[in-house]
């Protein structure tokens, strides 16, 4: 669990409070999770006599950022003095050559650039932190080219290295001058700290939280599993802020802000055709985040979002099914709005396209960490 005596925890983040260490339906399977879901979607289809219309809450995005766009396209989207808010990166190809024969010409990018170690590595499709690793070193760097998919493109990204991360929902309805930050999710990064007789594994196995969910931490650290952490060490388990890969959520909403709220009006205006999305962020103070101020935007997407303060382990599943239902409706009644305005779906022909790539890349990415 987070240590709350951690002071860089106190500074970046609210205080993480109590709850269950998990939900009974957090990691359920996604065909019965989000079953009573499709019902609604459905729903929403017949009422609007349209399945396409979430294709269009994003005018300009392919599919509407619903599944496969690439993070490099939506940062190009991100202009003016908003766009300070974004890390440098780079865009590199995974070419045929070795990853020792690529080094030259990918840190030739990052001088360019003005990059430096340490960076965080992710691929330019994907989702739920599938593929992203930090990368501190030349070695790192190599063995991530070496795993990624031949032919395809990641991101080299400067690492905005503290503590705090949260999910900013943002939507706005079509010719509205401001839109509204409808769910903040607090996201925490689990930890064990070392009692200097117990192993890595056996420290998982007794957490609260990440013994219930040790499959998600085993794989990544493999190597390191029998090693006896020296008394006091911490050891953070997963860096990606993704709940699927080992984060720990909660719900933000009591600390939304009307500076918030009009800073993403800002950010929103500097990405064109954008009403409908998350904004992954880091900080290192929650107050001057608070105030609109001192943040990254890591990045953002668009209709394929969700309200993660669900994963939330106070949350019931009734809550959890109708914040999804209610996302679903705001996607919709945007996408009829645009609709209403001349703009015109994609097929689905494209869609499917765009999914299929997007499922079939993940299955290849390197580990996530």
């Amino acid at each position: 669990m987070p240590q709350d005596s951690d002071p860089t925890a106190r500074q970046a983040m609210p205080e993480f409070g109590g709850g269950p260490p998990l939900s009974h339906f957090e990691f359920w399977p996604a065909w019965l999770f989000y079953a009573p879901v499709w019902l609604w979607i459905v729903g929403l289809m017949v009422r609007y006599r349209s399945i396409r219309l979430p294709l269009i809450a994003n005018v300009g995005f392919p599919v509407g950022g619903l599944v496969g766009e690439r993070k490099s396209e939506l940062f190009a989207r991100l202009t003016g003095p908003e766009r300070a808010h974004l890390p440098g990166y780079v865009v590199v190809t995974r070419t045929p050559e070795s990853g020792d024969a690529a080094l030259p010409r990918i840190a030739a990018q990052l001088a360019a650039a003005r990059l430096a170690y340490p960076l965080v590595a992710k691929p330019d499709i994907g989702c739920r932190g599938a593929g992203v690793q930090p990368i501190r070193t030349s070695f790192d760097l190599v063995r991530y080219f070496r795993d990624f998919p031949e032919g395809e493109q990641f991101l080299l990204q400067r690492m905005v290295d503290v503590e705090g991360e949260a999910g900013v929902f943002y939507v706005r309805q079509p010719g509205a001058s401001r839109g509204r930050v409808v769910s903040l999710t607090l996201k925490y990064f689990p930890k064990v700290v070392g009692d200097g007789h117990s192993t890595l594994r056996e420290l998982i196995a007794v957490d609260p939280r990440a013994g219930r969910v040790r499959h998600l931490y085993l794989r990544r650290f493999h190597r390191e599993l029998d090693q006896v952490l020296p008394a006091g060490t911490v050891q953070r388990l997963v860096f990606s802020g993704s709940h699927s890969k080992g984060a720990i959520f909660r719900n933000g909403a009591a600390h939304i802000t009307p500076a918030m709220a009009a800073r993403f009006d800002r950010i929103a205006d500097a990405i064109p055709g954008f009403h409908f999305g998350r904004f992954d962020v880091r900080f290192a103070d929650f107050a001057a985040f608070q105030r609109g101020k001192d943040f990254a935007i890591i990045e953002y997407n668009g209709a394929g979002a969700e309200m993660t303060h669900i994963w939330d382990s106070r949350m019931t599943l009734g809550e959890a099914w109708w914040t999804l239902c209610q996302q679903f409706s705001l996607l919709f009644a945007i996408g009829e709005a645009n609709r209403k305005r001349g703009a015109r779906p994609e097929s689905w022909r494209a869609f499917l396209q765009q999914w299929q790539r997007e499922k079939s890349l993940v299955s290849r990415y390197p580990i996530t960490r």
